[in-house]
């Protein structure tokens, strides 16, 4: 087996969800585990999250609540996302909550409720400055009124999500929390009053106590990761994940050698030049060489030499310290007194954090630490 992993501390998943869930009280917590819990791993994260305190979780998609359900999981799962009309039949099968914003998916959820004589809860979205998906402003008490219409659905939630909150100092955040609560007042006044109203993401929870209302949805911070560098170090997160692998060749080059497709790269000294087998296929950025990105081997910072390939990467070893074949090389994470983390990455090929660790490709495989609350290794799984 290729000697390349990501590595999950599931008790840093523990501990991060259970400092959200007191950051947020009175508030519910739902953790955000679509997108295989960030590349975490949809179902050990979802277990650790519910034992640790979450109240909910959320998905992007009918498949990945299926999933959930399928390993046994009841805990409620709400939908991010409409689902297409022709999915509601499974929503209801698996007993999900979708978000409704068009009449066309209240039509369909509706129509899948009856067939199955349920009464289905549903989450309304208003759009109140992100432009995404949900309902306008102004169709927000309508659309309740329609919702409330049907014997087989049931206004259990409505929320909005926050376009700005990882600017803590942006005003747009103070805005949208605003625009909200007077839909919620809007909603009250025409008689919707036992719903849960949510618009806080994990910015917003963690520097707008007055965004968090009955529930916040927490994604990114769930798995140790700030939401932006203006957020980091104000809540105690513990980063989950750690990408390993270990050197595979070593050649000696003189100075002057280019190494990599394009030859972008060149040795101005005589150097040791170390093969790592991860490249881009396995979400590696292929340009991260080119912009200052570094991997940690023997506890100290290595730079990537050249662009990433598909499989390998070369990294530039120096001649101050021997590297050999089987060392330890970390991508993500800590070795000695350095760390590298999904920030940094992000940092150097101008992006986010988010789009760092939910690219990593199924050929990284995925080794968890034992989950907190149980001993047993087939309760990962």
């Amino acid at each position: 087996m290729r000697p390349t992993w990501a590595e999950i501390n599931l008790a840093a998943i523990a501990h991060n969800v259970k400092l959200l869930a007191q950051l947020a009280q009175p508030a519910k917590l739902c953790a955000v585990v679509k997108a295989n819990g960030y590349g975490h791993g949809i179902i050990p994260v979802a277990r650790t999250a519910i034992h640790a305190g979450a109240d909910m979780l959320a998905v992007a998609l009918v498949e990945e609540g299926a999933q959930l359900r399928e390993a046994g999981l009841q805990t409620p799962i709400l939908m991010l996302s409409e689902p297409t009309p022709n999915q509601f039949g499974e929503v209801v099968e698996l007993g999900l909550t979708p978000t409704i914003y068009q009449l066309e998916g209240l039509a369909a959820a509706n129509a899948a409720a009856a067939k199955a004589k349920v009464s289905l809860p549903v989450h309304l979205k208003i759009d109140t400055g992100m432009a995404r998906v949900g309902a306008s402003a102004k169709d927000a008490v309508s659309l309740a009124n329609a919702i409330v219409a049907h014997e087989t659905l049931d206004l259990a939630g409505v929320w909005t999500h926050c376009a700005m909150a990882d600017s803590p100092d942006h005003p747009f955040t103070a805005q949208q929390i605003q625009r909200f609560n007077q839909i919620i007042a809007e909603l009250t006044a025409a008689g919707h009053n036992n719903f849960c109203a949510h618009l806080a993401n994990s910015a917003a929870c963690m520097a707008n106590p007055e965004s968090r209302l009955n529930m916040v949805r927490c994604g990114i911070s769930v798995y140790g990761i700030a939401p932006s560098r203006a957020l980091e170090g104000c809540v105690a997160l513990k980063s989950a994940m750690t990408i390993r692998t270990k050197v595979s060749m070593v050649k000696q080059i003189p100075a002057g050698t280019a190494v990599s497709y394009g030859h972008h790269y060149t040795a101005t000294h005589d150097t040791q030049l170390a093969s790592i087998p991860i490249g881009y296929a396995d979400g590696l950025p292929r340009c991260l060489g080119l912009t200052g990105g570094e991997v940690l081997i023997g506890g100290q910072r290595r730079p990537i030499a050249g662009v990433v390939t598909m499989d390998q990467t070369m990294v530039d070893c120096g001649t101050e310290h021997l590297v050999a074949v089987g060392d330890e090389v970390v991508l993500l994470g800590k070795q000695g007194n350095h760390e590298i983390t999904a920030t940094e990455i992000a940092d150097h090929v101008d992006t986010i954090a988010y789009e760092i660790i939910t690219r990593l490709g199924p050929r990284l495989p995925l080794h968890f630490t034992k989950h907190p609350y149980t001993t047993a290794t087939s309760d990962l799984n």
